[in-house]
């Protein structure tokens, strides 16, 4: 079993799924509503929004929607990706990437626990975590 986040977002799915694969990398495959059998059964306006995106990487998928619930997009505080990095340039790297234009709500630092843990929330009001754990990589080292 694997656990995927799936974002919704309010019109600009496109535009974060694309800053999300400058950030991560992977391949982006965009479906937008206008190419979708849901087509004639939408407003106008909603033609261009995204019905369903999909980033996949090596490590994970993200997956992202503009199609909101009738009672709209509530962001809350309640969830966060959380990403595993696999060396501190990586972590570093990610963390700058997706904190242009949000806010940084921890900066990257040692942990008492021996991680290094950062968190964010970004330009598109999503809630980011990234740990690095030195540990791990120095007891796949050993193996």
């Amino acid at each position: 079993m694997k656990i995927n986040p799936y974002l919704t977002f309010n019109g600009n799915c496109h535009e974060a799924m694309t800053f999300y694969k400058e950030c991560l990398g992977g391949n982006l495959m965009l479906q937008p509503i206008e190419d979708s059998p849901m087509a004639c059964k939408m407003p106008t306006e909603m033609k261009e929004c995204i019905l369903h995106a999909t980033l996949t990487t090596q490590s994970f998928v993200l997956m992202g929607t503009d199609m909101t619930p009738e009672t709209g997009l509530v962001k809350g505080n309640s969830i966060s990706i959380m990403i595993n990095c696999t060396s501190e340039v990586e972590i570093r790297d990610i963390f700058d990437k997706l904190s242009v234009n949000g806010k940084v709500y921890q900066l990257i630092e040692p942990t008492f626990w021996g991680t290094l843990l950062g968190s964010l929330i970004d330009k598109f009001g999503n809630n980011w975590i990234l740990n690095y754990n030195k540990n791990n990589q120095l007891k796949n080292e050993k193996e």
